[in-house]
């Protein structure tokens, strides 16, 4: 017998569109991002023609509150039927379909007339915006390392506050100057250039062994090398796989990297259910959905009273300020994207050589500690700006906090599940935005009735208390987290062992 040395080997570095250059990585993720921004920008522009559905179209506020709930309610069923379709078909198809349906309701939007029209669009919209936040999660994992993932879903979640808060600061102008329809037009537009790029240009990162070797089943998924040393015997460990690759023979043609779509014979009906038996199993899944879902639950909330406080006294925004008003929320997303995510990545290199090389995803969260006062602090001071009514800078300066804090806890959430359940990532994401989606759609509901029964200030108070409570939760992982991935790690196999191929990373 001889010596056993066991190390794994990356998938990305030798499998499909991986095994490409750096530039094709990062232009396929270029491509992904620009995605997203558009997706938010579709979905979070609405508010700037209220005033104009109302003059001209005659529609009321809670037509207005209906259509934004229906909006969150087809991201949230979107998620759940189209999501688990990347397990079958592959990323592109999903991205293809997404951005065709986007494109539709940005025309149908520029040309609608009645109240039903403007529900039946934004509950479009919303399935159409579903698969934005879950599969481009997936993607990342398919096209970057583990010391990369925080920057990547940092970027991720930059774009997506970049077509939240920076895409109204332009749609503001162009309703100024042109009127709504012609903001939805535009955007028609922008929408259509982004699904010929994504058509021509985006490439499967779906992986799809295609190795050349051969192989011989075993229990896990290490590859091995094996060497003789004289004098010396050593019973090797079993592996999944003793694999020979020709690394040259497993990249993929063009014409495959292009294809529409990227078929495996598996079944994806346990896809349509493991997601919640998957958010009730694992603990890292709740966290990530709990504190995901609530801080966009709060950045809806917060997006909502200034769209509304804002066009009346003292205040009496027109649309281009309003969009304005949003570039305080920006400053603080872009400023937090530049820093927190390498920050995280730095932190956690570090902590791993500290614990003799080894890293564990439980070291990210020492970031939500500061997380947790920034969103407090950012919530408070916009939410008690608008009940006293301070001038608007102290409220853009709320706004920007927030977006600070908003960053760090999304990117750690995310990151951190990323790292702790890579296999089944398509079902635990499902299961985050469809958390993420429903309790953002209860608050919107409800957000109306909530402010005037306790007022704007002491609901924020309450938010603001809410928001800190959620963001330091992660202090009882970091003390029983590893022990629960400990105990739920047979169960773990046992979902991932379900998933569309085994990863080898």
């Amino acid at each position: 017998m001889g010596q056993n040395y066991e190390f794994t080997v990356p998938s990305r570095t030798i499998i499909g569109l991986i095994s490409g250059t750096v530039y094709e990585r990062n232009f396929n993720f270029g491509l992904t991002c620009t995605y997203v921004l558009f997706t938010f920008v579709l979905i979070d522009i609405n508010s700037l023609a209220y005033s104009g559905y109302i003059k001209e179209l005659g529609l009321t506020y809670g037509t207005f509150n209906i259509s934004s709930g229906c909006n969150f309610a087809g991201l949230a069923i979107g998620c759940l039927l189209l999501i688990p379709c990347v397990h079958k078909y592959g990323r592109r198809p999903l991205y293809l379909i997404s951005a065709t349906l986007q494109l539709v309701c940005a025309i149908w939007w520029a040309n609608f007339h009645r109240a039903g029209e403007l529900i039946t669009i934004s509950f479009l919209a919303g399935i159409a915006g579903s698969v934005s936040e879950a599969i481009v999660i997936i993607t990342v994992v398919d096209l970057f390392f583990v010391h990369q993932h925080a920057r990547m879903n940092g970027i991720f979640i930059f774009m997506q506050s970049l077509g939240a808060t920076g895409g109204p600061v332009i749609a503001g102008y162009i309703v100024v100057s042109l009127g709504w329809r012609w903001m939805w037009k535009i955007v028609a537009i922008l929408v259509g250039v982004n699904l010929l790029f994504v058509l021509c240009f985006f490439e499967e990162s779906k992986y799809t062994p295609t190795l050349v070797g051969h192989s011989a089943s075993s229990k896990t998924t290490d590859f091995v090398e094996d060497k003789e040393k004289s004098g010396t015997t050593t019973e090797a460990q079993p592996v999944s796989s003793r694999v020979t690759v020709d690394v040259q023979r497993s990249r993929k043609s063009i014409r495959q990297r292009l294809a529409f779509v990227t078929k495996t014979d598996i079944p994806i009906f346990q896809h349509f259910y493991q997601p919640l038996i998957v958010l009730f199993s694992f603990p890292a899944v709740a966290f990530a959905a709990l504190t995901y879902g609530s801080i966009l639950s709060w950045f809806s909330a917060n997006v909502s009273a200034g769209s509304y406080f804002l066009i009346a006294n003292p205040y009496n925004f027109n649309a281009a300020q309003i969009g304005l008003f949003h570039l305080g929320g920006f400053a603080g997303t872009l400023l937090a994207t530049l820093t927190a995510p390498p920050l995280i990545d730095w932190l956690i290199v570090r902590l791993a050589k500290r614990n003799e090389g080894i890293f564990e995803p439980e070291m990210r969260l020492w970031m939500m500690f500061p997380a947790a006062a920034i969103n407090s602090a950012g919530l408070m001071l916009s939410g008690i700006g608008l009940a006293k009514g301070l001038h608007w800078a102290v409220l853009a300066v709320g706004n920007g906090i927030f977006g600070f804090g908003f960053i760090i806890t999304a990117d750690v959430a995310l990151t951190y599940l990323t790292d702790s359940y890579p296999n089944i990532l398509g079902d635990a994401l499902i299961a985050v935005v469809f958390v993420r989606n429903g309790l953002a759609m209860v608050i919107r509901f409800s957000f109306t009735s909530w402010i005037y029964g306790m007022g704007i200030q002491n609901t924020f108070i309450l938010i603001g208390v809410i928001a800190f409570i959620t963001a330091i939760l992660p202090v009882l992982l970091m003390i029983y987290g590893k022990r629960a991935r400990v105990k739920t790690a047979s169960k773990y196999k046992g979902f991932a062992s379900r998933q569309q191929v085994a990863r080898v990373s």
